[in-house]
């Protein structure tokens, strides 16, 4: 995938990777057992590529909408210590987040995928979004994954912020030839 020259020059200067998880991290359906217990699926290589861009020093985190146990879970297992669940207003935790962390909101990319992360999504340095959101959603962003969300559009936007930031090189040679 090819991105024009101006997206990757501000994805050069991304401190923050933000996502929505229903629809991004999951592809968006909700599973429920008879005893009322949610189920969301994630995808591996997602969560492999959030722990590269930490390694690297960017920042993770998760602004939910919903509240939920698995969400908990699933970010102790990354070491995604920016966990937000139940958030009515995405920017206005996001604006928070980084004044916590020192950071413009210029230098947060942030992937939603319907309403409630419109907002986030205009007003941050990247705003990303993935094929399986409403059309809406694609004219306010300014990329969209070609990955869906939950198969694996995470891990895309990971592999290409490493692109982006010069460290895929060396992400490769670790893994080639088991150099830290």
């Amino acid at each position: 995938m090819t991105l024009p020259a101006a997206l990757l020059d501000r994805l050069r200067r991304v401190r923050l990777l933000a996502l929505d998880v229903d629809g991004v991290l999951t592809d968006g359906r909700l599973y429920f057992q008879a005893d009322g217990i949610e189920i969301k699926a994630f995808h591996t290589q997602d969560g492999h590529g959030l722990k590269l861009l930490k390694r690297v020093g960017v920042h993770v985190a998760l602004i939910t909408g919903r509240d939920s146990p698995m969400v908990s879970q699933r970010a102790a297992a990354l070491g995604i210590d920016h966990v937000h669940q139940g958030c009515e207003d995405k920017l206005m935790t996001l604006r928070g987040l980084c004044q916590r962390l020192d950071i413009e909101l210029e230098q947060v990319a942030y992937c939603g995928d319907d309403l409630p992360d419109l907002a986030a999504i205009k007003r941050c340095g990247v705003g990303i979004t993935v094929p399986n959101a409403p059309d809406y959603m694609h004219t306010h962003a300014d990329w969209t994954t070609e990955r869906l969300g939950g198969h694996g559009a995470v891990r895309e936007i990971c592999d290409t912020l490493l692109e982006a930031q010069g460290h895929w090189g060396a992400v490769l040679d670790t893994y080639l030839h088991g150099r830290s």
